[in-house]
């Protein structure tokens, strides 16, 4: 194996193990000392520990591992390997920090009035670790590889599997915890789920441009000159009219899009815009690759 290829591998592996540090951190800092819950396998590790003690970090190996190894034959290598460093990494950085917890060195965020904060707080954490690790092409198994499994065998919706397990396991703590902490549960897990997809997205975004007028190429001009954006001419037909012409397609940042609308309606008033968000922009006047 080459240089730059284990470059490549280092380059993957660093980010998913300390997206794992920041889910392990959360976890134990965030949702465990206040009794909040999790969907998943992380659930019902979070679950066994509090029912009957259970260290996380071994029950979330010992039912990770089985899963791996399932997916490792159904899904192949390829599909599965940043899953088993994701899987490693979680453990260690759960033994970890649960090390450092008992001997003293971290003492986690307890609170007995407001929740609110640590599901916030927990949202953010987890969704963070999460989004980084799921950003470079890895998991933290559990429901991810069961859902992959039955996606490929049956065409299920990865998004349907998962809610429905989350929510299987969420409603079974409530013979464990107050209905209390399952609402701020919710919360933690929206907060989560909306830091995953900014992160998963990019954290910079832009807004695209479709401009439908007689007048497309005379728009394209201007949009060239005055913003400096590469422009691109879409050959279009009417579908009432039958006419042939040209939609305008271009990417602008968010502060330009004041400008951009004075540009086209300058041109054509009648124009038809559409403005959609895109995000993580590579390319010449945005993030270079």
């Amino acid at each position: 194996m080459n240089s730059s290829k284990l470059l490549h591998i280092g380059k993957t592996v660093a980010p998913i193990m300390l997206g794992a540090a920041i889910y392990a951190f959360g976890l134990l800092y965030f949702i465990v000392p206040n009794q909040l819950m999790e969907g998943g396998v992380t659930g019902i590790t979070i679950l066994l520990n509090y029912a009957f003690d259970i260290p996380i970090f071994l029950t979330t190996l010992l039912l990770n591992l089985p899963l791996f190894l399932l997916g490792w034959k159904v899904l192949g290598a390829r599909q599965i390997a940043y899953t088993g460093v994701g899987i490693a990494s979680l453990s260690l950085f759960l033994w970890i920090f649960e090390r450092m917890i008992d001997m003293g060195w971290i003492e986690p965020f307890r609170t007995e009035h407001d929740f609110i904060l640590a599901s916030l707080y927990a949202g953010v954490t987890l969704g963070l670790g999460l989004g980084v690790v799921f950003r470079f092409g890895g998991t933290t198994g559990g429901v991810d590889i069961v859902a992959r499994i039955l996606g490929r065998s049956f065409g299920w919706s990865m998004g349907q599997i998962i809610l429905v397990v989350d929510v299987v396991i969420i409603g079974s703590s409530l013979l464990y915890i107050p209905r209390e902490q399952i609402l701020y549960t919710l919360v933690a897990v929206f907060i989560s789920s909306r830091v995953i997809d900014f992160i998963q997205e990019g954290a910079y975004s832009a807004k695209a441009f479709t401009i439908i007028s007689d007048e497309a190429p005379q728009i394209a001009d201007l949009i060239t000159a005055d913003l400096e954006r590469g422009v691109t001419l879409i050959p279009a037909i009417g579908a009432y009219s039958k006419q042939s012409k040209y939609m305008v397609y271009c990417v602008i940042s968010r502060q330009e899009i004041r400008r951009l609308s004075q540009l086209v309606k300058s041109v054509d008033p009648r124009a038809f815009v559409i403005i959609s968000d895109v995000h993580d922009v590579h390319g010449e006047g945005f993030r270079e690759t």
